[in-house]
């Protein structure tokens, strides 16, 4: 059940990138984002529009911040891409926009996509001046230097750093870079409905540490074909990374604790958190 919401979801933010970019000039950098914002699981926009249903929050509300949140984490990519950051020339199983186009055009892709994400979050739909205000306020924090590129900035200074990170190091690090913007995905029906976000913020910081643990695992055992992108890059480099620290047992004993501190912290809204549930076991049972 859990995979046909997810996939339902995904065509429905599919759908409204598809009305908003189309109304753009045909240019090489609009081809670029339409490009950038095909493909990946959608989960972050799943995100937002599943706890905008469990606060009885409309899908023609939230579909606006969840399109908006894919749109800002489809910038994160393109950037991540460029050979300045990670140097990636594989994306969603597709070449990334800087080797399908080139830099100058990835660049300002990205860049569209970012403020893009911020129009998305601030439209009249959405309700009153207090909530879209809220939206775009959380989203600048968990996606700049407090949040986001904090944790690629941590990450980039990791490769040269005199001594490998350690424990706490990585953590802080992946809740910057992964955790804040699945932090905001996932307290946007919350703040939508302006309703108390800390359950959710509670959930969402288990479920994306968790993530990332589960991206971590992927990169030693997981299938490049199904990932879409280049695996093993970190243990090559000599990154340090929750199954380099904790070893791959226990760091997949590690990502099924935070599972069950995910699903915990939702307990109080009943079964209506079921399908949020099912979205926290689903993070370390993917294959890409």
């Amino acid at each position: 059940m859990f995979r046909e919401i997810l996939a339902q979801d995904a065509a429905r933010i599919q759908q409204q990138f598809g009305l908003i970019l189309g109304d753009l000039d045909d240019l090489d950098v609009t081809r670029a984002m339409i490009y950038a914002t095909q493909g990946g699981k959608g989960l972050r926009g799943f995100l937002v529009l599943e706890s905008a249903r469990l606060h009885d929050i409309g899908t023609d509300r939230a579909i606006w911040p969840a399109t908006g949140i894919e749109a800002l984490h489809a910038y994160s990519l393109v950037h991540d891409d460029l050979p300045c950051m990670d140097d990636d020339d594989l994306r969603r199983g597709r070449p990334t926009v800087h080797v399908k186009w080139d830099q100058a055009t990835a660049v300002l892709a990205g860049d569209a996509l970012q403020t893009l994400a911020f129009e998305l979050c601030t439209r009249a739909e959405l309700g009153g001046g207090d909530v879209r205000a809220d939206l775009a306020l959380s989203l600048a924090r968990a996606s700049g230097a407090q949040g986001m590129v904090l944790g690629q900035a941590l990450d980039i200074a990791a490769e040269t750093a005199d001594a490998p990170l350690g424990l706490a190091d990585i953590t802080r690090l992946q809740e910057g870079k992964t955790g804040a913007l699945i932090e905001w995905s996932a307290c946007a029906g919350a703040r939508l409905a302006q309703a108390d976000t800390a359950p959710l913020r509670q959930y969402a910081r288990a479920l994306g540490l968790a993530f990332q643990i589960a991206d971590d695992i992927l990169d030693v055992e997981g299938d490049a074909e199904k990932a879409g992108k280049r695996l093993q890059k970190d243990a090559a480099a000599g990154k340090a990374t929750f199954v380099s620290l904790l070893g791959l047992e226990a760091a997949k004993r590690r990502a099924a604790d935070l599972v069950d501190q995910a699903c915990a912290a939702l307990d109080g809204y009943g079964t209506g958190a079921e399908t949020l549930k099912d979205a926290a076991r689903f993070v370390i049972a993917r294959d890409s």
